[in-house]
């Protein structure tokens, strides 16, 4: 039997815990609050006390972390995976992440007989819980041979972008057309209530046309039109994924005004829009306070 160990367990790393455990797999648990830890073995998943156990009873280890920072901090502190490093241990980091932060971890990991994959995810609580997420990947062929049977049971789309951080890459684009896509469903919004037009209607209808995408196909009818807000995905982690697009553009010498100015709008409402309300209020900034009918 594979054992699996998954560090963080929050919202995503939960969900990933108890569908793997579901499926047959042997997996243990890490997280830094106790709390989280208590809740997840009151659900019958083992938790271990440190991030060394995870790894010494482990042969896959998922990571499921806020940052790129924190990624690394787990990878390379005093108590991480470093420090208790296994030959033939494969680390998968399903976080948004930063692409040089990969791939620099992996050539760490390779020196000591270790391997890395970035698979960041979508999908949210209820994908990671159901077995139903996506999974865009940067691995070597040969290591994501190793963890394909346990990212099946994970996800229901598994893309290979290619090598260590082209998983990081695709996901903070994708992130970055997300955030932009909001914005302009929510001015699409606004057109239709100045012009008299049922919003109800006009998703109908965009969602018919070349004008869709996945806002208007999925977060306008579910989180939005109802009232809900409530994806599982905060404002402070979106404006975190917006702010490793602007590096990444950044540092590839890229001069972008759209990504310019969704990054300028999303910085600017955390004025009016708090860290951990749910990111699609972000079309409040357009449509006004909505509440649930």
């Amino acid at each position: 039997m594979t054992a699996v160990g998954i560090i963080g367990l929050g919202n995503m790393g939960r969900g990933m815990a108890l569908t793997l455990r579901s499926a047959g797999f042997a997996v243990t648990g890490y997280d830094a609050l106790q709390a989280t830890r208590d809740a997840l073995a009151a659900e019958g998943i083992a938790v271990a006390a440190s991030i060394g156990a995870v790894v010494a009873a482990a042969d896959i280890v998922i990571l499921s972390l806020p940052t790129a920072e924190i990624v690394a901090r787990v990878v390379e502190g005093a108590d991480g995976i470093f420090a208790h490093a296994r030959p033939g241990v494969v680390i998968v980091d399903t976080s948004t992440s930063h692409p040089e932060t990969s791939r620099r971890l992996a050539a760490l990991l390779k020196a000591r007989g270790m391997a890395f994959i970035d698979a960041p995810v979508s999908g949210g609580p209820k994908g990671a819980a159901t077995g139903t997420m996506t999974m865009v990947i940067g691995a070597e062929d040969a290591d994501l041979v190793r963890v394909m049977p346990v990212l099946e049971r994970m996800s229901a789309k598994r893309v290979h972008v290619g090598g260590v951080g082209a998983g990081n890459v695709a996901k903070i684009v994708n992130n970055l057309l997300c955030a932009a896509h909001l914005l302009t469903a929510a001015e699409a919004l606004r057109i239709a209530d100045a012009a008299g037009v049922d919003a109800e209607r006009l998703l109908e209808g965009l969602n018919a046309g070349s004008g869709r995408s996945g806002v208007t196909l999925v977060n306008v009818p579910n989180w939005i039109l109802n009232g809900a807000f409530d994806s599982g995905f905060t404002m402070q982690l979106m404006r975190k994924d917006i702010r490793l697009a602007s590096q990444l553009i950044g540092e590839l010498g890229l001069a972008l005004p759209i990504a310019a100015d969704t990054a300028r709008i999303w910085a600017e409402s955390a004025a009016t829009i708090g860290d951990k309300e749910d990111f699609n209020r972000i079309v409040e900034l357009q449509l006004g306070p909505l509440s649930k009918p």
